[in-house]
C-alpha cells in the first residue's frame, strides 16, 4: 500500500501530461495528415513560410507544385499550413 501511495503522484503526472499535451498533439497531427491527403489541384494554399499560391500538381512522393507570384515552386505537402489555408479559404464575414 505504501508503494502505491509513493507512485501515485508520478502516475497522476503522466496522466495529466497525456491528457493535456500528448493527446491533443496526436489529434492535431492526424488532422494535418488528413488535410494534406485531401489537397487537390486548384486549391489556394499558404505555406508555413507564408508563400501564397495555387496547387498545380500533387506528386506521389509527398510533394506538390505550387504556382505563386515568383513562378512554380515544389514543396513538401507537410509545408502547407492547415490553419493559414483555412483562414484564406474561409468565407468573409460582413460587418454591420
Amino acid at each position: 500500500m505504501d508503494q502505491l501511495q509513493s507512485f501515485l503522484p508520478i502516475i497522476l503526472l503522466f496522466l495529466v501530461m497525456y491528457l493535456f499535451l500528448i493527446r491533443p498533439q496526436m489529434k492535431k497531427a492526424k488532422q494535418e495528415k488528413q488535410f494534406a491527403a485531401q489537397l487537390k489541384k486548384g486549391d489556394r494554399v499558404i505555406t508555413t513560410g507564408g508563400i501564397h499560391g495555387r496547387v498545380l500538381e500533387l506528386n506521389e512522393d509527398g510533394t506538390c507544385v505550387i504556382e505563386c507570384g515568383a513562378g512554380k515552386i515544389k514543396f513538401e505537402r507537410a509545408a502547407i499550413s492547415m490553419e493559414r489555408t483555412a483562414k484564406l479559404n474561409a468565407p468573409i464575414k460582413e460587418k454591420k
